[in-house]
């Protein structure tokens, strides 16, 4: 387990052309593969800032970006959209399910964005991941009709369809009760340890933080 499947080197981002705001501040840091980890950190310290440029979701205005060995900064668009869709899922404190969508087909959209009709072992797949996170009862249900809990754990579910090989979320418990963030929790400790499925969790939760294998800070756009 010693590859790194996440460097981010030299990395500063500034937003605002007349009034610039830096929000990260070289940055050094890098994730083994199959690691567990938890990035911490006030209110606009930059975890976002830094989460969404590992995730190819933002660009840095200076430093390197490299996932999976590939260097990403450089690439274009449609690159990054590619290396999303394959590489990296996404869990987001707003699950941004499809509310006109049942459960399962929110957990094959990102196949389908590719290919339009999933195939049987897809399909299967689906249904594997929804009874993996406990949802296999209400996989027909709209979005609409089920709970906070159950629609991130559909969130998490269609975060892997695609079997990433890194999983970013974004205060994936914020919304949610006790309960049901020991839950969610521990699907994404059982996805890390049944998939080797790497783990970068922004969280405000210490009871979660405690949990991961590596608890990073960051205050001020900077790594403590």
């Amino acid at each position: 387990m010693d590859k790194n499947i996440i460097e981010l080197k030299n990395i500063n981002k500034i937003y605002g052309k007349v009034f610039k705001t830096q929000v990260l501040h070289d940055i050094n840091i890098s994730f083994k593969e199959q690691s567990f980890n938890s990035i911490i950190g006030e209110s606009g310290s930059g975890k976002s800032t830094m989460l969404n440029i590992m995730g190819t979701l933002d660009k840095p205005t200076n430093g390197e970006v490299y996932i999976d060995s590939q260097r990403t900064d450089l690439l274009t668009s449609d690159q990054l959209a590619d290396i999303r869709n394959q590489k990296i899922g996404f869990i987001f404190q707003f699950h941004y399910l499809l509310p006109d969508f049942t459960a399962l087909e929110n957990v094959l959209i990102p196949y389908m964005i590719k290919k339009v009709n999933p195939p049987k072992d897809i399909q299967e797949k689906a249904l594997e991941l929804l009874d993996m996170v406990g949802l296999d009862k209400v996989k027909n249900n709209l979005a609409t009709n089920m709970s906070g809990g159950q629609q991130q754990r559909t969130a998490i579910a269609r975060a892997l369809i695609n079997n990433p090989k890194i999983i970013l979320a974004d205060e994936p418990t914020g919304n949610l009760d006790t309960q049901s963030t020991e839950n969610v929790y521990n699907i994404m400790r059982n996805i890390n340890e049944k998939y080797k499925t790497t783990f970068i969790i922004i969280t405000h939760d210490n009871r979660i933080a405690n949990k991961t294998d590596r608890i990073i800070e960051i205050s001020d756009g900077k790594i403590i």
